[in-house]
């Protein structure tokens, strides 16, 4: 039996292929590549939920039913939000998800999680929510609920780009959540939230708030070198690197950077997340030789996070406004095998009395 299940293959699925050593993502069988260039978040739902939640789903189609589905969550506010008031960001939102009915449709859900983020974290500021705009895509309407006015484009396509990266990266805790909740037959809000409450821990999609912290202090470090070295040999955990998929070379940071690029006022930003990425892997070898430990995607989605203007404790929801899709192909793909999850468990407790 090996800890956290490492290795056991728990489902078959259709969904994603991740490649560790190429170091590439497909999802039903296209690259990220073509996903970000061709599709978009909206044609990288369409191309998950295809034959789950409809046939011919495409970029189109979905982004009118993400529409429809923004709008209905702005008029059921009113259920959950005066709740949320004063309750953390984390909180907040798994009211929010709380208040789903159980008839809710795939698009239902996605729309309300992206309203919820939105108003969430306006509420956090003591804001008033926004109404969404129907005919944007989900990142550039999210982006407008929050800060109260259409963002540059070149924040909406990193925004897209995050979002088209992350949504569905192969079996996750979250994602297994939701697996073994729709296994039961319960309904797919359930399943939502209950991956979003495996999704807020801190070895999750808490991560990369805390990610931008480490490197505000290894920036402010007098000396970066000693710093290093002191955290590794205490056995702090330096939060942005190591990946229990991934041993390097994750696509969808790099896609996040050439993003970042074109918004240009990054630059700066960026380089010393290089510096720092040099920094470590020289660190590692001289404290630990023969040890690899390699940046994974938080430090650049928690970069573009910032750039794009949300607040750290804003990370994770923003996330999963993105994630929910996935969760839901999981739990839609689940639904259909008609099987329970039902594991067994190894007892090594004290001698049992016969």
């Amino acid at each position: 039996m090996t800890s956290g299940l490492d290795g056991v293959v728990a489902a078959e699925t259709i969904l994603c292929l991740t490649d560790p050593t190429e170091g590439t993502i497909w999802v039903r069988g296209v690259p990220l590549s073509v996903l970000l260039a061709q599709h978009g978040f909206e044609g990288t739902v369409a191309l998950l939920w295809d034959g789950f939640s409809g046939e011919g789903l495409t970029q189109a189609s979905i982004q009118a039913d993400f529409g429809a589905a923004r709008l209905a969550a702005y008029a059921d506010l009113g259920r959950w939000l005066p709740l949320a008031r004063g309750a953390s960001v984390f909180e907040g939102l798994r009211l929010a998800l709380a208040a789903q009915p159980d008839r809710s449709k795939p698009a239902d859900l996605v729309g309300a999680t992206t309203v919820a983020v939105a108003a969430v974290l306006r509420a956090q500021r003591g804001l008033p929510a926004l109404p969404p705009d129907p005919t944007l895509s989900t990142a550039a309407d999210l982006l407008r609920m929050f800060h109260g006015a259409p963002a540059p484009a070149s924040a909406v396509d990193a925004l897209d780009t995050y979002f088209t990266a992350m949504v569905e990266s192969g079996l996750s805790a979250s994602s297994f959540t939701a697996r073994v909740v729709a296994s039961t037959r319960a309904s797919l809000a359930s399943a939502v939230l209950g991956a979003w409450g495996a999704f807020t821990g801190a070895l999750h999609g808490g991560a990369p708030g805390p990610t931008l912290d480490m490197l505000d202090a290894a920036e402010a470090a007098p000396d970066l070198d000693a710093w290093l070295e002191a955290k590794l040999r205490a056995g702090q955990r330096l939060m942005g690197f190591g990946h229990r998929v991934y041993s390097g070379n994750d696509p969808r940071a790099e896609a996040m950077r050439v993003s970042m690029q074109r918004m240009g006022h990054l630059a700066k930003r960026l380089a010393f997340a290089a510096k720092l990425e040099a920094a470590v892997a020289t660190a590692i070898e001289r404290v630990k030789p023969g040890r690899k430990l390699p940046p994974n995607v938080e430090i650049a989605a928690a970069l573009l996070l910032d750039a794009v203007g949300f607040p750290r404790e804003g990370f994770t929801p923003v996330f999963a406004a993105c994630r929910v899709a996935g969760w839901l192909a999981h739990a839609m793909e689940q639904q259909k095998t008609g099987r329970m999850i039902r594991p067994t468990s190894a007892y090594v407790g004290p001698p049992v009395v016969r």
